[in-house]
Formats: structure tokens, sequence, C-alpha cells
């Protein structure tokens, strides 16, 4: 996911006191709060503190107006009310039996995932939880997860991680927690099954490709998250970036300041690697994309609210001007997605692999009281040259495909905002991962491909040794 940098609570509550109210008029939501506060007044537990039962119809009622006010697109709050009332009814709760906060976070969680499926309700633990990620040290499996047609989907095991170890893979589909089946439950109150104390195991119950189900014991540990991986390819310089979080910039610095330490003049080139690698903060994104450019813009981020951020280079490429590989898939989202185009359009890189995810929209973290927050889609991002990659992605300059495989992107999920119409560059050829040379790791063929297109001395000169190479050893004639 796409993040902008988690500010203070003040500047954020100043800004929503100065930002205009939405399409839904202030007395269109009052009458629609009323009816929510029916269901409020219905379901709610009497024997809870007074001040709970105010505070928690304040938080509601205060989320309600930041969507109205900051959503990326106009909302209507009577639909807005529908999701909330029916994430309520959800519950199958008796009358006067709910806890003020389980009730609210049910209706928010319903409502915010009726915009589209980044936009969430918080939590104070989730919040914290989120605020350590960022940080890149949290507590936990090591799993990005999420709700697709009310399934639990893993975008991605971290590296190196319980889960990761534990042999989870992308696309695994989560269907029991100790046991218990999940369907019906809120993306926040898995999270919370799945999150506990360092050295206690949780079982999950995992279906892989429509196959039958399987159980996996996970010991739990605090997640410390190492943004930047690397190690040298024959001369070229690896750089495998598994998120952006608030260390990515400053750890890929080192990483190719070692590289040049150990290859030296000898080094022909970088290979970045953003495979499987689901985003982060905005600020880290822009920097990274930075550390290879020399001037331009990296991105532009457009609200309805905010109007038109631009994001520029700076003097100053940390490899030299080297020639530089970048790799995707569909696991490529958000944060890798403005780092691939910002390279693609300004020439700097050659883009191998397949069409990246196609999430091209900004989170907004948007406190709220009593510790709870708001995760809010607030602005769609564009590459420079214009191109917004929301529900389209990134296609690669060359795509190196291998055995086809059924993959789900943004265009696939519930709720997904559409795609405009702006498209960007096509691929300039595409050939089969089987054509790879081998790398250190054989089974990583695009990354023998990414090697070889620099050893070569570029994406022309790579596609016409491919092509020599096929016409000297032709397949056998079928017989």
């Amino acid at each position: 996911m796409l993040r902008r940098p988690l500010p203070l609570p003040l500047p954020i509550l100043l800004l929503v006191l100065l930002t205009p109210a939405g399409c839904g008029a202030p007395d269109t939501q009052t009458r629609e709060l009323a009816r929510f506060s029916v269901v409020y007044d219905r379901y709610v537990d009497p024997q809870a503190a007074p001040a709970q039962r105010r505070g928690q119809m304040d938080i509601f009622r205060t989320a309600l107006k930041r969507v109205s006010d900051l959503y990326v697109a106009p909302s209507d709050s009577k639909l807005l009310i529908d999701a909330a009332i029916k994430g309520v009814e959800e519950m199958k709760p008796k009358p006067a039996s709910v806890p003020p906060n389980e009730l609210v976070e049910k209706a928010l969680g319903t409502m915010l995932s009726s915009l589209d499926p980044h936009s969430n309700f918080l939590t104070p633990e989730q919040y914290k939880d989120l605020s350590s990620s960022t940080r890149g040290e949290f507590g936990g499996l090591g799993i990005e997860i999420a709700m697709e047609n009310e399934e639990v989907k893993v975008v991605s095991p971290i590296d190196g991680t319980p889960a990761a170890r534990a042999g989870l893979k992308t696309g695994d589909i989560i269907t029991h927690i100790e046991g218990e089946p999940i369907k019906g439950q809120s993306l926040s109150q898995i999270v919370r099954k799945l999150r506990g104390k360092p050295d206690t195991v949780v079982r999950i119950t995992l279906r892989r490709d429509a196959g039958s189900s399987f159980q996996v014991a996970i010991t739990r540990a605090i997640i410390v998250v190492k943004p930047v991986r690397w190690h040298l390819e024959s001369n070229v310089g690896y750089l495998r970036l598994t998120t952006f979080n608030e260390h990515a910039d400053e750890e890929l610095r080192l990483a190719v300041a070692e590289i040049q330490k150990q290859g030296g003049s000898q080094i022909k080139g970088y290979i970045l690697d953003l495979r499987n690698n689901a985003g982060g903060l905005l600020d880290q994104a822009v920097k990274i994309s930075d550390d290879f450019l020399n001037d331009g813009e990296v991105v532009s981020v457009r609200g309805r609210k905010s109007g038109e951020e631009h994001y520029k280079a700076r003097a100053g490429d940390v490899t030299g001007g080297r020639p530089l590989a970048v790799l995707i898939n569909p696991g490529s989202a958000s944060a890798s997605e403005i780092v691939a185009g910002a390279l693609q359009d300004h020439k700097r890189a050659v883009l191998l692999g397949t069409t990246s995810f196609g999430k091209g929209s900004v989170q907004t973290i948007l406190p709220l009281d009593h510790g709870a927050a708001l995760k809010l889609t607030t602005a769609l991002y564009y590459t420079p040259a214009g191109r917004s990659i929301q529900a389209r992605g990134i296609e690669p300059d060359l795509i190196i495909a291998g055995d086809p495989a059924e993959v789900k992107r943004e265009a696939d999920l519930a709720q997904a905002l559409p795609a405009l119409e702006a498209k960007g560059p096509r691929a300039i050829a595409q050939f089969s991962e089987n054509i790879c040379p081998p790398a250190q790791d054989p089974k990583d063929k695009l990354l023998g491909c990414a090697v070889s297109l620099l050893e070569a001395g570029g994406l022309q000169q790579f596609i016409a040794l491919r092509n020599a190479q096929a016409a000297a050893h032709p397949p056998p004639a079928a017989q």
C-alpha cells in the first residue's frame, strides 16, 4: 500500500478544520447521522459508561465528516450510513448487548470498505501496529493480507519472517484461525487474531490454488523488516527492496556504497528488484526514485480537496549513472509502481517482468479520538508523463513471462477505483523466461535475464542477441 508518512495529530486536525465540506450537505449528514443513531441506541450496551457511549458516537460522527470532506471522490452520506448499518446488522446482535467500541468498529469498517479496498478504520491497537510497521518493526507473522470477495488473501509474505519460513505464498487464502472460520469477520478482526505476543503459536488454515486446505502452525515474532538485501551477480549489483518503510532509502544508499566498494569500476550496472513489494511510504518512494535521477518530476499527487502536489528529483545519482534494470510483477504495488513508473518515464531504467498490480491511490492516516484512526484514500498519484496507473499497472519494457498463472490485480478487487484513460508505454518485446541464462539462484530466471541484459549493453542488444540465438537453435519441427 502507499501511505503518506504518519504526521502528528495536530496538523491533521488543522487540515480537516480548514478543508471545506464535501458533497454531503450538513443537514443531509445530520439526518443520516440521526438514522444511524437509532440503530446505535438500539444495540449498544446500556451498561457501558455514558462517556464511552458518547465518545464512540463522536468517533463515528467525526469519521463520517472526514470521509465527506477528504475522500478522493464525492461520497453519498446515505450510502455511507446504509453500509454502516449493514455492518451492524451483520453482527446479528441482540438489542442492548454490544459494547460501544465493537459496534462502531464494525460499522466504520463496513462503511470504509464500501468505498474502496484500501480505506479502513483502525482501532487503537491497529494504529499502533501501523506506526510500528512504518518504522520497520512490529509484532506478528510477517504477511501482507487483503480482503477480496469476502476471502482473506495473502498479498505477500515478507522475506525472512515466520510466515515466509513457514512457506506461505502470494495468493494463499486464509480460511480458519485456530480452527474457527473467519468468513464474515472484518479484516481488522482477523489481523487482531493473527497478531500476538512473540513466541506464541497461531494455527491457520490455508487454501492454495483452489486445492484442498491444510493447516500451518506459525510462531509469532517481533518482525524487524530489513528493507534492502543485496549481492553481486558477476559484475552487476543486485538490490532487492522488500518494503518502503522509513529506513528504505537509507538502507538502499548503504547497499549501493557496499556494492561499489566491492565491485569498483568493474560494476556494469544495477538491478533493482521490486517484485512482490506491496509498497509503503510515499516519501520513501520519492527518495528512492530520486536516488537514480538527476532532475525532473518523480510523481504528482492529486486529491479532490488537496489539489496537486509535485515531487521533483534533485541532482545526484547514487550509481554514477550506470545502467539500471528494474524487475516487477503483479505483486509490485503502489510505492513500487511510483518508482518503476518514474524510472520508465525518464528512460532511466529498463523494466523487465510482468505488469504490476495497479494500485494508484494514496491513503492518508487521519487520527481520531481515543487512539483510533482512519486510513482513507485521499488522492491518486501520476507518473512524470501524467499517467495514472490505477487499475492498469505498469507494463514493463520487456515482458519475461513464466508459466501462465491466474493472477489478480487491483482492477479485480471489489470496490476498486476505476482506471483512467491515459495509458503508458507498451512492451517492446516478450520472451519466455526459458530463454534466460541462469543466475546465482537458478530458479530465479528473470534475474538471469536482467543480468544478461546489462552485460549485453542494453535492451536492443539483448533482444538482438536472444533473437540470434533462437535463429541459430530453432525448436525441433513437429513430426
